[in-house]
């Protein structure tokens, strides 16, 4: 006799679409309180980590912002037009190909930041590369700390549409968040995590000399080094 399969849980990722979809068609509107941590790990079957990085996830969307002791509220909606799901991103080619629209989008996003960014944001942008680091440190992935360095020079430009394209794109525009990372990184995964944050390093420098030639340099950079390591199956 067979025993049947148990359901997959949902990993991470899973979880970001579910809320995704719930706050664009409306069922989590603009305003509205999310349910506890507790209730997500009920409905969904998932660990309390699990529930935390969806929601870190969608906070660097600038879809969710967690108001301490009070709860998470859904602060923005993503248009329901131009989305970027795991249907869009099935094969090695769908990866490519987002990474060469964030070249065209980003390259001059980091230009504009480091013309028209303030120091808050400057300090933003610090603390995502601080907690990446610390993440890898730690033999974690840190896909929302990715995100969010990049949605920071997004909002960084001033300029709401620059803004409003990434948290549409969410954090699967990170390549390696196609795949939830294993528990423990191993070395060549820590190492290859350092190198992708010394890129981000380069950005974060030129941003803060407010070198807009420099910064454009720096992301076309990383994010061409990003399509070549996807092309080498890195």
């Amino acid at each position: 006799m067979v025993t049947p399969a148990a359901p997959r849980r949902p990993r991470t990722l899973d979880l970001v679409e579910a809320l995704r979809q719930r706050i664009v068609h409306g069922h989590l509107p603009l305003g509205a309180k999310l349910p506890t941590e507790g209730q997500f790990m009920a409905e969904f079957g998932v660990s309390r980590t699990v529930v935390r990085e969806a929601l870190s996830q969608l906070q660097a969307a600038g879809l969710v912002q967690t108001r301490h002791g009070i709860g998470t509220f859904v602060v923005g909606t993503a248009p329901q037009g131009f989305q970027v799901g795991a249907a869009q991103l099935a094969t090695l080619g769908d990866v490519i190909a987002l990474l060469e629209l964030r070249i065209g989008v980003e390259t001059e996003a980091a230009a504009l930041a480091a013309q028209r960014r303030t120091t808050a944001q400057l300090a933003a942008m610090r603390s995502a590369l601080d907690t990446f680091a610390a993440a890898v440190a730690a033999g974690r992935d840190a896909v929302a700390a990715d995100f969010g360095f990049h949605a920071e020079i997004a909002r960084a430009t001033q300029n709401t549409h620059f803004a409003d394209l990434l948290a549409t794109l969410g954090p699967r525009i990170i390549p390696r968040s196609r795949l939830d990372p294993p528990d423990a990184l191993d070395a060549a995964r820590q190492d290859y995590l350092r190198r992708v944050n010394a890129e981000h390093e380069n950005i974060f420098d030129a941003i803060t000399r407010q070198d807009p030639e420099a910064a454009r340099a720096a992301m076309r950079t990383h994010l061409g080094n990003s399509r070549e390591r996807r092309r080498r199956g890195a």
